[in-house]
């Protein structure tokens, strides 16, 4: 929740250390000034999973849902946005109205989509993401409170982590075979998940090429990145960031892997000719 005291906002969050909130941070004027500054195109705006809000009870989702959509549809360029759907009452209709109105494609919450279960009660919107040839973007959920004593980092290299990965070998086992079409991205680089390909094949995991699945490199830098480049190659990799709440890093990995990471890679993902960040 976002708590106004003291002459400002404090953002409270499971999972996170309370953190004042910056309003100029959210200035769409400013923020576009900053995507202009490092050549970015178009920003697609995510909905904070974490928050949870996507679980809510659907009468108690559906206000704040809508909010958002009308909030960042209302938003002047370089900004798009990907649209939200309820967990607890998935509306497949409603998503294709969001798609017809523009927005990139969907997000989902890793926690959703970890399990045989999350698969089918969120197949329905999968198969609207691919009739309309959109994407789907899997980003953190909602996590558990961390131990009292645990350090503010605790949630972001714990659960978030842990989450992605499931997310990421759940999709391949049965995400992908019920949804042959579907491209994926994977915020974070799927927490690394790609590199324990030789711990997955010690334990009687199979390996695959899926050229449909993304990651976008947000909140990591040069040594993460270059070790999922040399793991799965640069095709499916793709350029974000976690702004405001952490300044993208600079990224000194060449021209060449760079252009793939901001213009050709994001083009096979969302079909637009334009260079792109994927969640911000």
């Amino acid at each position: 929740m976002l708590v106004r005291g003291g002459g400002g906002w404090t953002l409270r969050l499971a999972g996170e250390p309370a953190a004042p909130v910056d309003l100029g941070d959210h200035d769409p004027d400013a923020r576009a000034a900053l995507a202009a500054a490092d050549g970015v195109e178009c920003v697609l705006i995510a909905p904070s999973t974490p928050l949870g809000i996507e679980a809510l009870p659907a009468g108690e989702a559906e206000p704040l849902l809508a909010a958002y959509h009308d909030g960042v549809a209302a938003l002047p360029e370089p900004f798009r946005a990907w649209a939200s759907v309820s967990v607890a009452e998935p509306d497949p209709t409603a998503l294709a109205g969001l798609l017809d109105q523009g927005f990139a494609g969907a997000c989902v919450a890793a926690g959703a989509l970890g399990d045989p279960a999350g698969y089918d009660r969120l197949g329905p919107v999968l198969e609207t993401l691919e009739r309309a040839d959109a994407p789907l973007l899997v980003h953190p959920g909602p996590v558990p409170a961390p131990p009292p004593s645990a350090p503010g980092w605790w949630s972001a290299l714990s659960d978030y982590v842990s989450t992605m990965h499931a997310a990421w070998y759940a999709f391949g086992l049965w995400g992908r075979p019920a949804h042959p079409r579907l491209r994926v991205c994977f915020a974070m680089l799927a927490g690394l998940a790609p590199l324990h390909r030789e711990r997955l094949l010690a334990r009687g995991g199979e390996v695959a090429r899926d050229p449909g699945v993304f990651l976008d490199v947000s909140s990591y830098g040069e040594r993460a990145i270059d070790a999922v480049l040399r793991e799965i190659g640069v095709d499916q990799l793709v350029y974000g960031s976690d702004r405001p709440v952490v300044a993208p890093l600079d990224l000194p990995l060449g021209d060449a892997v760079l252009a793939a990471l901001r213009e050709r890679n994001p083009t096979r993902l969302l079909g637009a000719k334009t260079t792109m960040e994927i969640a911000a």
